[in-house]
């Protein structure tokens, strides 16, 4: 008989003792600090969340059987590009591996030897909550476009000066001078 497995409330051990499988949409407002996070024009709902999980039991020689998730999670998210402040839309494509272990000091261990993702096995996880750290971590630190839309406004040309206004003179000139000219006078 196969269990059914409550993706609000994961239990860990048993569904991938079970290699079990979930996958489902979520709609963007659901996952309230990465919907904070967000910045979407007006009048532009945020965008689903799709996500998948499988769950994995490894068995290992002479130890404990290792319990993994898999999970893959899409979403475009709405950010505000730090050079031109405009805002766009970055779809987040995430393939983690998790691996789960019997407590904070095991995995903490584990976590600074290893590459892999650990974390302690808890009695039951919430999904949602899993994915949206997932998603809060893979947003970048300074969003920016690749190539911004529309030209900067630094980038833009100064206005020439008006007619019969000369240059003005650089401040700094006059010491540049003095710096040439040593303290008894000569050059």
């Amino acid at each position: 008989m196969k269990r059914q497995h409550d993706p609000l409330r994961l239990d860990v051990a048993a569904f991938t003792g079970d290699g079990a499988q979930l996958a489902g949409r979520w709609p963007g407002a659901s996952l309230p600090r990465l919907a904070e996070s967000q910045n979407p024009p007006q009048d532009v709902a945020l965008a689903e969340v799709d996500w998948a999980v499988q769950g994995e039991r490894r068995a290992v020689t002479g130890g404990e059987a290792e319990l993994w998730l898999a999970l893959q999670v899409q979403a475009p998210v709405w950010l505000t590009c730090q050079r031109c402040l405009q805002p766009y839309a970055l779809p987040l494509v995430l393939d983690r591996r998790l691996r789960f272990v019997r407590g904070e000091a095991q995995a903490e261990a584990l976590d600074a030897e290893t590459e892999d993702d650990v974390l302690a096995l808890s009695r039951s996880m919430d999904l949602r909550e899993l994915v949206e750290d997932e998603l809060l971590l893979a947003l970048p630190i300074v969003p920016r476009h690749s190539v911004c839309p529309q030209p900067l406004p630094m980038a833009v040309e100064a206005d020439p000066l008006p007619e019969g206004e000369a240059e003005r003179p650089n401040p700094f000139a006059a010491l540049q001078w003095l710096k040439r000219v040593k303290p008894d006078g000569e050059r």
